[in-house]
Formats: C-alpha cells, sequence, structure tokens
C-alpha cells in the first residue's frame, strides 16, 4: 500500500486542485464574456500563459516568489505559514498551472450563450448569482465536465512545476510523476512500471471519459 502513495497523492492534489479552480474560474469566465475592456486581451493572455509557459519557468519564479528569502515568504514566516516544498506549496503551483485548463473551456461556453438571454434576465431583475448558478450554469454543463476532467488530468500527469516547488517528499509531496522519475534514477524498473501502468490506465479513463462526454454533447 506504501507504494501506491504517490498515486493516491497525485489523485488528491488533482481532485482539490480540479475543485478550486472550478469555484475560482466561474465568475471570473461570466464576467469577461460579458464584458468589453481596455487590457481583458492581456489578460486573457495572463491566464492562458501556462499553456506555453515551460513548466520549470514558472516553478522557478513561484520557486523564487514564495521562498522563506523573498519579501513575501518572510512575511508569511511571521504567521507560521511555509509555501515551499508542502502539500499547499504543489495545490498553489497546480492552481496557477492547470487555470487555463478550467477557465478556458468554461469562458468559451459563456462567450456562445445568447446576449440576448443575459438581458432578459436583467429585466427580470436577476441577481448575478441567480444568472450564473441557476440559468446559465445548467446550460454549459458540458462543458464544464469538459473542462474539469482536463483539469484534473492535466494536474495528474504535471512534473515540472510540482517537483520545483514541492521537490519529493515522501507522504506530502511525492506524487506519481516524480516517483516514476525516482524510480528510474535508481533503476528500479519493477517500481517504475507499475506506477506507470496505473498512470496510464488512469490517463485512458479520464480520456474515454472526456471523448464520451464530448460525444453526448454533440448529440445534444
Amino acid at each position: 500500500m506504501q507504494e501506491l502513495t504517490p498515486i493516491f497523492l497525485s489523485l488528491k492534489l488533482s481532485f482539490v486542485t480540479t475543485i478550486i479552480l472550478f469555484f475560482i474560474c466561474l465568475y471570473p469566465a461570466f464576467y469577461l464574456s460579458q464584458k468589453e475592456f481596455f487590457g481583458k486581451k492581456i489578460l486573457l493572455s495572463i491566464i492562458s500563459l501556462p499553456l506555453v509557459l515551460p513548466p520549470t519557468v514558472l516553478g522557478f519564479y513561484l520557486l523564487v516568489l514564495l521562498s522563506p528569502n523573498s519579501y513575501l515568504g518572510q512575511f508569511l514566516a511571521k504567521f507560521d505559514i511555509k509555501l515551499v516544498f508542502n502539500f499547499k506549496a504543489l495545490l498553489i503551483a497546480s492552481i496557477i498551472y492547470s487555470m487555463p485548463f478550467m477557465f478556458n473551456p468554461i469562458y468559451s461556453a459563456f462567450n456562445a450563450l445568447p446576449k440576448n438571454l443575459f438581458d432578459r434576465a436583467k429585466l427580470l431583475e436577476k441577481s448575478q448569482a441567480n444568472i450564473i448558478f441557476r440559468l446559465c450554469l445548467p446550460l454549459i454543463i458540458p462543458s464544464v465536465i469538459s473542462a474539469s476532467v482536463m483539469s484534473f488530468a492535466h494536474t495528474m500527469g504535471e512534473f515540472g512545476v510540482v517537483m520545483m516547488i514541492g521537490g519529493s517528499v515522501a507522504g506530502e509531496t511525492k506524487v506519481a510523476s516524480i516517483a516514476v522519475f525516482e524510480a528510474l534514477e535508481t533503476l528500479d524498473l519493477n517500481k517504475a512500471n507499475e506506477l506507470s501502468i496505473i498512470l496510464l490506465a488512469i490517463s485512458f479513463i479520464i480520456l474515454f471519459a472526456l471523448q464520451f462526454i464530448k460525444q453526448n454533447k454533440y448529440k445534444s
């Protein structure tokens, strides 16, 4: 069972990251789909930056920002908060790095909804929370599920960012991708193979589920 700890840790990280990303991205995606303002394209580009930015670069800057030697790190240390080489550090890094996988599909789905839908809701004096959760969200459920699946899968397979900001602390930051890498380093091919097979199976299930969701989305 101890050998599977990195798998369980990866699943935990992916699940928590996906849940947090949903609530972080939902309102901004709705707001940006409805508003036009100077700097919107810059903001959208910043959100999508992790799609093209090398993971090690992002991990390096996060490490510099959150390091105990940084101004922010020293400030947090006063409250006994440490955000490097622990699970909280992995979570912060994963949220930032997987954000476009959650944000972009939801933003596109909101953008595709008829604009007169929102005008009618406003005429009925519906609150923004009601418009998002009771009117729009049921219409974009397939996109939300697709975004959640992709965010989960992306977090599950990440290596560079989590290695830079989390290192390899057994039971704390040693996720499956790092465990496979370390097994290869020590020439423990059996362990690397066992972990890789499990990751391969999980990845296939995730992608199969995504294809199934997409198929039903186009049928509906």
